[in-house]
């Protein structure tokens, strides 16, 4: 069963979820249950720690008024359940870096600022997150959380190909896709420490190391699945290499 937990400090708000929950609970009716639904991030962690779950759904808030706020809270929750699904919900999008920091891989952060999309986007979240409970949890399903200008996006692992810095914007990223480039602001060091997939082959590039499609040690390039030709310097060839080794074994 997939047992899913709500943090939100905010009495209303914490009933919202709660009824989006409920509602799809009864009209989808799957092996699902609402585990607990609390306040404080101290009784997520001390339900956890009492009822140890694999793979279970955390809608939680950022801002929690307590000692911890949501983001520290989702690390920890990983911790404790490494196949977690954690999904943020909160007005706080310049609070979005903080996922990288803390290494918190999150399925989507959620509004509140558009009411009109919140039991939406919860119900696509429970939807999937069920979905892949199914599936065992399969590691395709990974996303990348980024805000650009006013939006939040989800890349899915699957589909980036490497990153890489703004040639004239300071703290700026780029990320590329077969047919995207999103612009967002973080560092090349932040996005390596993603998934053993990513590897950092240049000071100004992160790749996907999955959709490599060759590596010419003589000109020091690396042609992505897409055709895209990007640097590899002399300093990173030998660990750039070990790593590919390693990720086909």
């Amino acid at each position: 069963m997939l047992h899913v937990i709500i943090c939100e400090d905010d009495p209303s708000q914490r009933v919202r979820i709660e009824k989006i929950v409920h509602k799809y609970i009864l009209e989808e009716d799957p092996a699902m249950d609402l585990a607990l639904s609390a306040g404080r991030p101290t009784d997520v962690l001390d339900y956890l720690k009492a009822h140890p779950l694999k793979s279970g759904l955390y809608f939680l808030d950022v801002d929690l008024q307590s000692e911890m706020n949501g983001i520290e809270l989702g690390a920890k929750i990983r911790e404790l359940d490494t196949s977690a699904t954690i999904v943020f919900i909160t007005t706080h999008t310049d609070k979005v870096p903080l996922v990288f920091r803390y290494k918190v891989e999150a399925m989507d952060y959620i509004l509140k600022d558009q009411p009109q999309k919140i039991e939406a986007r919860t119900r696509e979240c429970i939807h999937l997150a069920y979905q892949r409970y199914l599936n065992g949890n399969s590691p395709e399903g990974k996303h990348f959380v980024v805000k650009t200008g006013d939006q939040v996006l989800n890349v899915p692992y699957a589909e980036i190909l490497f990153f890489e810095t703004h040639p004239t914007i300071r703290h700026k990223l780029i990320l590329h896709t077969a047919t995207e480039r999103i612009e967002f602001r973080g560092f090349i060091k932040d996005v390596e420490n993603l998934g053993p997939e990513f590897c950092q082959c240049h000071k100004s590039f992160c790749v996907n190391i999955k959709k490599i499609k060759r590596v010419d040690r003589t000109k020091l390039e690396i042609e992505m699945s897409n055709g895209e030709i990007i640097p590899i310097s002399t300093r990173r060839m030998t660990e750039f290499l070990d790593r590919i080794e390693k990720s086909t074994n």
